[in-house]
């Protein structure tokens, strides 16, 4: 359990400057080369210690044999490698090397952290630890008597125990005695052992010229000095490890969560936290939290497209366009220049269609989701507020967070400390920070603006190939087609084939922005990886949400907004005639673009993710296939497995995010959107867990507080949903013109209805336009005098004939007042849930008091024995004192 309060004086800033800084003095100048031992592997493959069997593994690092490499090479890399490992050794490293069992070229080095060296970075990095056992009682759930239901949806109990909890104070090594050791070997867990070895790593310099000191693991792994740095999993996923005290974490987590046949199951997050870290453990927390909001998302949109699916027969509007003596006697303007005319009842299969997505209860699911937004991140924040007590990061400040072997190896300019007031290297001044950020903004909005001019292109296609549709289907016998010939549209074939064009342009440039993003954030040079990782983050999404949501916000307010009519179109660069919606109307589309890129967007990232490490993997087994029969060490198996990323859960995040933006900014046209992502989720729980367990090398245990940059993100999204679904009901679905004719039109005194009506909606929706009004004889000998097209303008003849009636304005006053009103009835309603709902529990802020008070009464008695040891000290020298000086006058009087 974790402790929400410092219990013992911390070091401060400047004490943990002067602490670094005796560290890397130790190790500036080693003394000559030096060589660490050498060992043969003793054949225990489950073995997670040094030969000795006594001294654990806290990090592995794997090198190539330079003889078949160039002089210059050979030299540079074994001189860097020497110094690195004797700099490693000076600070307090015991290092062994073992040459590979199955390829003679490479060598591991095995590294250990003796107990004095883990006592000295647990006090420099803050690490908190156990001091007595917890005594709070918890309050009993209220479910308690039904947790025989959820009983089978919770990990095994006989595999995996729940630990006792402890208060947790920051490490001291000066105050040993008032920690929790019961064992030396286990009191440091081989989670943070991990941690703290990365951490020297990161430090250890490897080369010095003059005044530069270079130094880190990680340039060595980008030179190729070093081929591999990784912690080492605790045994094989699948099989016990055979060695006495291994705790079996690994195999643990396969069976009881990363396991297909434990899908159904709840996760064991303290377990994960434990082995992969507070970073790992809260992502999984975040998408579990998230796939079980959407439970309820999902059940009220399928039930909303069931209520659609189960009432399109019965809409009169669209009976109407089906009706042979209405719809079959309308004929509707051509959509090009070269296109033909086409009666309204060929749309009859599309209204039918639209009537299940654009109906009542797609708006009161819009309002529904704006709610369950407000509610999953409160929500959420509650929940967070739980896993930072329990996993002690409550106190986890970024000040705290060490600077970046980056960022510490290129400073060369002094300033001041603002908190600390001590003189410290910075990289670079306030005026080349502003160059830097300017040059990053810059870059940013031009790759931006490049996006857009995509999205622009394929407009430009969707109007060029609408014509080219429009003439070749209408003349072609899709004899072939003949089940599907009645949806193969010229508007539907041309919204497919730029969808998938689109989906095709967004994963390409996905490529190319993450490589820029690097770049310009690697340009900035944050001081600590969290501000690298929140730089990153902003740039990234704001490229992936230009890029995977541009062709969405065309479709549903651009597209077919600015067409003009049949006399007059409107025309794109001066060519193309500007692109008109599907007969149907815009949402269709919109819900097919959505459909298409969630779907490829799932289905190509589950391969990427599963196929293509599995795939990796299983050559690189081909290629050992002759030393399979050998018996392989630990540290050796997990080379085989694939590096995890530098960027760690970035992209995860980044996936889940963006699929949060599809499921709440445009559910207003898709309510199947929260069942595909709920489907999406379920299996990425499983993949990426399976994918971290069983393919990938053990992740470096990081520390987390929340989920970051993320939070503000999701945030924003949640605002921006509020006004983009009432605007797609607005200017998007016909939702609001036929609320206008219902109520206002339908009745006198502008309809003929004695009672509201939506009978005669589809005649009144529909202008009129004179043939002989058209500029071309292209129509002369067409045996009809008017077409009819899709706006609300007066009819010829007319002296206003051709402009807008008063339905036109009757409509644009409904929608605007129907944003309005919608938008600050849900604002206010979130802003009343936010208000409401505390982001921290109230018996959690109940549990963080009690422990304050515990905390201060164990201070207390620890400062109170501290002094009266020391008074006692002082008594005893006084005495001593007293004792010496009365013998001397004794002997004085003597003589």
């Amino acid at each position: 359990m974790a402790s929400q309060t410092g219990f013992f004086h911390l070091f401060n800033m400047y004490d943990i400057m002067e602490e670094e800084q005796y560290v890397f003095q130790a190790a500036d100048l080693p003394d000559g080369p030096c060589f660490c031992p050498q060992a043969e592997f003793n054949g225990r493959p489950d073995s997670l210690f040094f030969n000795d069997g006594v001294r654990r593994i806290d990090f592995i690092l794997v090198y190539e044999d330079e003889d078949k490499k160039d002089f210059e090479k050979r030299h540079t890399f074994a001189r860097r490698r020497e110094y690195f490992e004797a700099s490693l050794m000076k600070m307090g490293v015991e290092l062994e090397a073992t040459p590979s069992v199955i390829d003679d070229k490479l060598t591991f080095l095995k590294i250990h952290m003796p107990w004095d060296v883990l006592c000295t970075y647990a006090e420099v990095l803050h690490i908190k630890l156990p001091i007595q056992v917890n005594d709070l009682s918890s309050r009993p759930s209220p479910w308690r008597y039904l947790s025989w239901i959820a009983k089978p949806f919770y990990p095994s109990e006989d595999l995996i125990r729940k630990e006792t909890e402890f208060f947790t104070a920051p490490f001291e090594k000066d105050r040993l005695e008032y920690f929790y050791v019961k064992d030396r070997d286990i009191f440091f867990t081989p989670s943070m052992r991990s941690r703290m070895a990365y951490y020297i790593l990161s430090r250890a310099p490897y080369e010095i010229r003059g005044s530069i000191k270079k130094f880190g693991m990680n340039k060595l792994l980008d030179g190729g000095v070093y081929k591999a740095a990784y912690p080492l999993h605790d045994c094989r996923f699948n099989v016990r490890s055979s060695e006495e005290g291994c705790p079996n974490e690994r195999y643990l987590l396969y069976e009881e969560w990363a396991h297909p046949k434990s899908f159904y199951k709840m996760q064991p997050l303290d377990l994960i936290r434990k082995y992969y870290g507070e970073k790992i453990g809260i992502y999984f927390a975040w998408l579990g939290f998230y796939t079980i909001m959407l439970t309820l998302a999902a059940a009220v949109g399928l039930g909303c497209f069931i209520y659609g699916y189960t009432t399109k027969d019965t809409s009169t509007w669209s009976n109407e366009v089906c009706d042979p003596n209405i719809g079959g006697k309308l004929v509707m303007c051509p959509q090009c220049d070269s296109c033909n005319y086409w009666p309204l009842i060929s749309t009859c299969d599309t209204s039918k269609k639209l009537c299940i997505f654009d109906n009542f209860g797609t708006l009161v699911f819009a309002v529904f989701m704006a709610v369950w937004v407000t509610l999953f991140l409160e929500f959420w924040k509650r929940y967070q507020a739980e896993l930072e007590y329990e996993w002690d990061t409550v106190e986890f400040l970024e000040q705290e967070e060490p600077p970046r072997p980056e960022y510490e190896a290129k400073c060369v300019y002094e300033r001041k400390n603002p908190v600390t007031g001590v003189k410290e290297k910075v990289p670079y001044t306030a005026w080349g920070r502003c160059v830097r950020v300017s040059i990053g903004m810059g870059t940013v909005l031009f790759w931006i603006m490049l996006i857009l001019a995509s999205i622009v292109a394929i407009t430009v296609y969707r109007l060029a190939v609408f014509i080219t549709f429009s003439t070749k289907l209408r003349n072609t016998d899709l004899k072939d087609l003949e089940p599907l010939k009645e949806y193969v549209t010229p508007q539907m074939a041309t919204s497919v084939t730029a969808s998938i064009i689109s989906f095709v342009v967004i994963m390409i440039l996905n490529v190319l922005y993450e490589r820029v993003a690097i770049w310009i954030t690697d340009f900035e040079l944050p001081r600590t990886k969290t501000d690298y990782e929140n730089s990153l983050t902003l740039k990234m999404f704001l490229f992936q949400f230009v890029n995977y949501y541009s062709s969405c916000f065309y479709i549903a307010f651009a597209k077919g907004k600015a067409v003009g009519y049949p006399g007059k179109p409107v025309y794109l660069l001066g060519e193309y005639r500007n692109e008109e919606c599907d007969p149907g109307g815009c949402l269709i589309e919109l819900t097919t673009q959505l459909a298409i890129i969630m779907g490829g967007k799932a289905i190509w990232n589950n391969i990427q993710e599963v196929l293509l490490p599995w795939v990796k993997n299983l050559i690189f087994r081909h290629c050992n296939s002759a030393a399979s029969e050998k018996v392989i060490p630990r540290w050796e198996q997990d080379y085989q497995l694939q590096p995890s990323s530098k960027l760690g859960l970035f992209y995860e995040y980044l996936e889940m995010v963006i699929q949060f933006g599809f499921v709440t900014l445009f559910v207003a046209s898709f309510p199947l959107a929260p069942v595909l992502a709920l489907i999406n989720n379920l299996a990425e729980i499983r993949i990426d867990a399976w994918k971290i367990t069983t393919q990938f090398r053990r992740i470096v245990p990081e520390k987390a507080q929340d989920i970051g940059a993320w939070q503000p993100i999701l945030q924003g999204i949640a605002i921006l949903a509020v006004a983009t679904n009432a605007m797609i009901i607005a200017f998007t679905s016909d939702m609001i013109p036929r609320l206008v004719y219902y109520w206002s039109f339908s009745v006198y005194p502008y309809g003929d209805h004695p009672d509201n009506t939506m009978e005669g909606y589809i005649n009144s929706s529909l202008s009129v336009f004179n043939i002989s009004d058209f500029h071309t004889d292209r129509w002369s000998l067409i045996q009809l005098f008017s077409f009819r097209y899709r706006d609300f303008r007066f009819p010829p003849g007319h002296p206003r004939q051709y402009e807008h009636n008063v339905y036109y304005w009757h409509v644009n006053a409904a929608k605007m007042a129907f944003i309005i009103v919608v938008e600050h009835i849900v604002y206010f309603t979130k802003f009343i849930l936010s208000y409401m709902i505390p982001d921290v529990p109230y018996a959690v802020k109940e549990q963080i008091k009690r422990e304050k008070y515990l905390t201060q009464v164990i201070l207390h008695e620890t400062n109170l024995k501290l002094v009266t040891r020391r008074l006692k000290n002082g008594d005893d020298e006084i005495l001593s004192n007293e004792e010496l000086i009365s013998s001397t006058m004794s002997k004085t009087v003597v003589s």
